[in-house]
């Protein structure tokens, strides 16, 4: 019951496509990073300078019914504080996405900001929520993931932003988050890849990372944001979680407290 109920509240804030893009009257960039039309983004601009580039990446355990227009609220909202936006889509599980495919169109989204014209990434901040909260912490690791093709990244992560992310995924497994989410992501249980995957095996990352996550969230638990940070500062990381009164959603309601929150942590980033 408590898994519908959080899919029935996803399956609300994911809508036609126009629902929560930012204002009609600021301009919208599509960005292509390759062939499959899931490969693209959004990127909107502030008006006057920028604080910086915000990567938004949305959630939905990782699954194809859930897409970039969750991120559009959040997307508006930054744009409005004056952060310039890029809500990224991607290959998801169930359209052609999972190992590796997800994660590359992540890199790959991510490192197309080298290609865009006047626009500083010296400050580039991801921020997801849920699966898309483990996407970000992940590409804030990409510098630790050596030998891969991930390692190495055109546009280095300079902070990220957890919104009640799966940040272990061994533990997610074990606890069965989003009903067997994680497996299907993987295409099977733990074993080598998990160390390219999971960034509670990445830790201690080089930049920092804040968790935001919501005391009563009943679909990803609270444990993973604190256990992550736990283990991250042991490690002298710069890590922390800061705990907000609501749900697993509360985190991307633009009206609520823990979103204001959010703002003032991207403020010191």
């Amino acid at each position: 019951m408590i898994a519908l109920m959080g899919a029935a509240v996803l399956a609300a804030c994911s809508s036609p496509d126009d629902r929560g893009r930012p204002d009609k009257e600021r301009r919208v960039d599509d960005i292509s990073y390759g062939p499959d039309p899931q490969q693209h983004a959004e990127l909107t601009r502030p008006d006057g300078a920028s604080r910086g580039v915000v990567v938004v990446i949305h959630g939905g355990f990782w699954k194809s019914q859930y897409d970039l227009s969750l991120g559009r609220p959040l997307a508006a909202s930054l744009v409005e504080q004056g952060w310039t936006a890029y809500n990224i889509e991607y290959r998801r599980v169930g359209s052609g996405g999972g190992w590796p495919e997800t994660f590359d169109d992540v890199a790959a989204a991510i490192d197309a900001l080298a290609t865009v014209d006047d626009l500083d990434t010296g400050t580039v901040i991801t921020l997801g929520h849920s699966a898309g909260g483990h996407l970000a912490v992940w590409a804030a690791g990409r510098p630790r993931l050596t030998g891969s093709s991930w390692a190495d990244p055109a546009v280095p992560v300079t902070a990220a932003i957890s919104q009640a992310g799966v940040l272990d995924l061994a533990a997610a497994i074990d606890a069965d988050l989003g009903s067997g989410a994680v497996r299907r992501l993987m295409g099977g249980a733990v074993d080598e890849r998990y160390a390219l995957a999971d960034p509670a095996r990445l830790i201690p990352l080089a930049v920092p990372v804040r968790c935001v996550h919501g005391r009563s969230d009943d679909v990803v638990p609270l444990s993973q944001s604190v256990d992550y940070v736990a283990q991250a500062t042991e490690a002298g990381a710069d890590a922390s979680v800061t705990e907000v009164e609501g749900d697993h959603f509360v985190v991307i309601d633009p009206s609520s407290t823990a979103w204001a929150r959010t703002l003032e942590i991207l403020e010191r980033l």
